[in-house]
Protein backbone atom coordinates (compact mmCIF):
# COMPACT_ATOMS: atom_id res chain seq x y z
CA UNK A 1 0.00 0.00 0.00
CA UNK A 2 1.34 3.41 -1.03
CA UNK A 3 0.52 5.47 2.06
CA UNK A 4 1.32 8.75 0.26
CA UNK A 5 -1.51 8.15 -2.17
CA UNK A 6 -4.01 6.79 0.35
CA UNK A 7 -6.72 8.70 2.15
CA UNK A 8 -9.02 7.80 4.99
CA UNK A 9 -12.11 9.76 5.99
CA UNK A 10 -15.14 9.19 8.12
CA UNK A 11 -18.54 10.57 7.16
CA UNK A 12 -20.92 10.73 10.09
CA UNK A 13 -24.54 11.85 10.35
CA UNK A 14 -24.26 15.36 11.75
CA UNK A 15 -27.71 15.08 13.38
CA UNK A 16 -26.69 12.32 15.78
CA UNK A 17 -26.12 13.17 19.46
CA UNK A 18 -22.46 13.63 20.43
CA UNK A 19 -22.30 10.25 22.18
CA UNK A 20 -23.50 8.37 19.09
CA UNK A 21 -21.10 10.32 16.89
CA UNK A 22 -18.21 9.32 19.15
CA UNK A 23 -19.40 5.69 19.32
CA UNK A 24 -19.80 5.52 15.54
CA UNK A 25 -16.30 6.90 14.95
CA UNK A 26 -14.75 4.55 17.51
CA UNK A 27 -16.38 1.41 16.13
CA UNK A 28 -15.57 2.26 12.52
CA UNK A 29 -11.97 3.14 13.45
CA UNK A 30 -11.39 -0.15 15.23
CA UNK A 31 -12.86 -2.08 12.31
CA UNK A 32 -10.81 -0.13 9.77
CA UNK A 33 -7.64 -0.81 11.77
CA UNK A 34 -8.39 -4.54 11.70
CA UNK A 35 -9.10 -4.45 7.97
CA UNK A 36 -6.02 -2.34 7.10
CA UNK A 37 -3.35 -3.01 9.74
CA UNK A 38 -0.64 -1.72 7.39
CA UNK A 39 -1.84 1.88 7.88
CA UNK A 40 -1.03 1.70 11.60
CA UNK A 41 2.51 2.77 12.43
CA UNK A 42 4.96 0.98 14.69
CA UNK A 43 4.84 1.43 18.44
CA UNK A 44 6.83 4.41 19.72
CA UNK A 45 8.80 5.09 22.90
CA UNK A 46 8.76 8.42 24.69
CA UNK A 47 11.83 10.04 26.26
CA UNK A 48 10.99 8.40 29.60
CA UNK A 49 11.16 4.95 28.02
CA UNK A 50 7.41 4.31 28.06
CA UNK A 51 5.91 2.51 25.07
CA UNK A 52 2.87 3.86 23.19
CA UNK A 53 0.99 1.82 20.62
CA UNK A 54 1.28 2.96 17.01
CA UNK A 55 -1.45 5.08 15.49
CA UNK A 56 -2.57 5.53 11.89
CA UNK A 57 0.17 7.12 9.78
CA UNK A 58 -2.01 9.85 8.25
CA UNK A 59 -4.93 12.07 9.33
CA UNK A 60 -8.52 10.84 9.30
CA UNK A 61 -10.84 13.82 8.85
CA UNK A 62 -14.36 13.44 10.19
CA UNK A 63 -16.82 14.88 7.69
CA UNK A 64 -20.44 15.75 8.28
CA UNK A 65 -23.18 14.29 6.18
CA UNK A 66 -26.88 13.68 6.21
CA UNK A 67 -28.42 10.22 6.16
CA UNK A 68 -29.18 10.74 2.45
CA UNK A 69 -25.58 11.67 1.60
CA UNK A 70 -24.22 8.72 3.57
CA UNK A 71 -26.62 6.31 1.82
CA UNK A 72 -25.67 7.75 -1.58
CA UNK A 73 -21.97 7.22 -0.88
CA UNK A 74 -22.64 3.69 0.42
CA UNK A 75 -24.50 2.81 -2.78
CA UNK A 76 -21.63 4.12 -4.94
CA UNK A 77 -19.20 1.93 -3.00
CA UNK A 78 -20.91 -1.17 -4.42
CA UNK A 79 -19.90 -0.07 -7.95
CA UNK A 80 -16.80 -1.70 -9.52
CA UNK A 81 -15.13 1.72 -9.86
CA UNK A 82 -14.77 1.93 -6.07
CA UNK A 83 -13.80 -1.68 -5.28
CA UNK A 84 -10.35 -0.50 -4.13
CA UNK A 85 -11.89 1.63 -1.38
CA UNK A 86 -12.19 -0.17 1.95
CA UNK A 87 -15.49 0.78 3.54
CA UNK A 88 -16.81 0.30 7.04
CA UNK A 89 -20.43 1.20 7.66
CA UNK A 90 -22.24 1.54 10.94
CA UNK A 91 -26.03 1.52 11.09
CA UNK A 92 -28.91 1.87 13.48
CA UNK A 93 -29.31 -1.90 13.33
CA UNK A 94 -25.72 -2.47 14.49
CA UNK A 95 -26.00 0.14 17.23
CA UNK A 96 -29.16 -1.45 18.61
CA UNK A 97 -27.68 -4.94 19.11
CA UNK A 98 -26.36 -6.19 22.43
CA UNK A 99 -24.27 -9.07 21.02
CA UNK A 100 -22.48 -9.83 17.77
CA UNK A 101 -24.67 -12.90 17.30
CA UNK A 102 -27.77 -10.71 17.50
CA UNK A 103 -26.18 -8.36 14.95
CA UNK A 104 -25.37 -11.13 12.47
CA UNK A 105 -28.85 -12.63 12.78
CA UNK A 106 -30.62 -9.30 12.33
CA UNK A 107 -28.41 -8.33 9.37
CA UNK A 108 -29.17 -11.63 7.64
CA UNK A 109 -32.88 -10.77 7.79
CA UNK A 110 -32.67 -7.10 6.83
CA UNK A 111 -32.55 -5.78 3.27
CA UNK A 112 -29.79 -3.21 2.71
CA UNK A 113 -32.30 -0.51 1.76
CA UNK A 114 -33.80 -0.71 5.27
CA UNK A 115 -30.51 0.13 7.02
CA UNK A 116 -30.15 3.68 8.34
CA UNK A 117 -26.45 4.47 8.25
CA UNK A 118 -24.93 6.50 11.08
CA UNK A 119 -21.57 6.68 9.34
CA UNK A 120 -19.04 5.38 6.86
CA UNK A 121 -15.27 5.07 7.14
CA UNK A 122 -13.45 5.02 3.81
CA UNK A 123 -9.83 4.29 3.07
CA UNK A 124 -8.32 3.94 -0.36
CA UNK A 125 -6.75 5.77 -3.28
CA UNK A 126 -6.92 9.54 -2.67
CA UNK A 127 -8.54 10.29 -6.01
CA UNK A 128 -11.37 7.83 -5.43
CA UNK A 129 -12.00 8.88 -1.83
CA UNK A 130 -11.96 12.53 -2.93
CA UNK A 131 -14.43 11.74 -5.72
CA UNK A 132 -16.83 10.43 -3.08
CA UNK A 133 -16.25 13.01 -0.34
CA UNK A 134 -14.13 15.88 -1.71
CA UNK A 135 -16.60 18.73 -1.19
CA UNK A 136 -17.92 17.67 2.21
CA UNK A 137 -17.31 19.92 5.23
CA UNK A 138 -15.65 18.84 8.45
CA UNK A 139 -17.87 17.78 11.35
CA UNK A 140 -17.24 20.33 14.11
Amino acid sequence: MDLKNEKCVMVIDENLPAGLIANTAAIMGITLGKQLPEVVGADVTDQSGNCHLGIIEFPVPILKGSPEIIRNIREKLYEPEFQEVAAVDFSDLAQSCKTYLEFTEKMAGTPENQLNYFGLALCGPKKKVNRLTGSMPLLR
